[in-house]
């Protein structure tokens, strides 16, 4: 799915919070707090601090298109899902974040952390975590038009996802950390993921 590609017929649409452009943190506090946090307390994640994150992963910032990350020719090739386990007015489950609406469809419904943390190598943090995200790549919106040389523009492009989300926790004061640790089929599986979409990193995220 593009940034312009309409929503499906029939799916359960979240609208989330409309996202803030200001803090009281600055870009160079966050920096120097910023930390991988792996324990979080066992309180839910609110549905303002989710869209926040999804936003600053992914949120559209110019002529509806741009994002908050940088793309090698405006291509876009990462989807944002969001794995809801413990978020405040957000049922458990499987959401995709599309990001020229600012809105959640759910994938699937239930609690999947125990499979996603199985599927991370039983990495704990998910387990813990209210909610995680999963970004995933179309590498071929990238190498139509670069080549195998767009391979690693699509890994510079999660790394840069991976900041902005950092440091936005960081001005939330909420804990995330970078997870690339684990078994690409069972994500797959377990998130329903598109047969054209390779999972390419995990952020749990808490309070810490």
């Amino acid at each position: 799915m593009n940034q312009k590609a309409p929503l499906k017929s029939g799916a359960e649409i979240v609208q989330l919070p409309r996202p803030s452009y200001e803090s009281n943190n600055s870009v160079e506090q966050a920096l120097l707090e910023r930390r991988s946090i792996r324990q979080y307390r066992n309180e839910p994640l609110s549905l303002d601090d989710l869209g926040q994150l999804l936003w600053a992963a992914q949120g559209i910032t110019y002529k509806g298109i741009y994002r908050t990350a940088p793309s090698a020719g405006a291509l876009y090739p990462l989807e944002t899902y969001a794995i809801a386990g413990n978020v405040a007015n957000l049922p458990a489950g499987i959401y995709r974040y599309i990001p020229f609406v600012h809105k959640l469809t759910l994938i699937r419904s239930g609690d999947i952390r125990q499979k996603l943390s199985n599927a991370c190598l039983s990495q704990t943090s998910i387990l813990k975590a209210p909610a995680s995200l999963v970004f995933c790549a179309v590498f071929a919106r990238t190498t139509g038009k670069y080549g195998t040389r767009g391979i690693r523009y699509v890994h510079m492009e999660v790394g840069s996802v991976a900041q902005n989300v950092s440091l936005q926790a960081v001005s939330l004061n909420l804990g995330t950390v970078a997870i690339g640790a684990f078994d690409d089929k069972a994500v797959h599986r377990e998130l329903s993921i598109p047969p054209e979409e390779e999972p390419l990193l995990v952020m749990s995220i808490g309070k810490n």
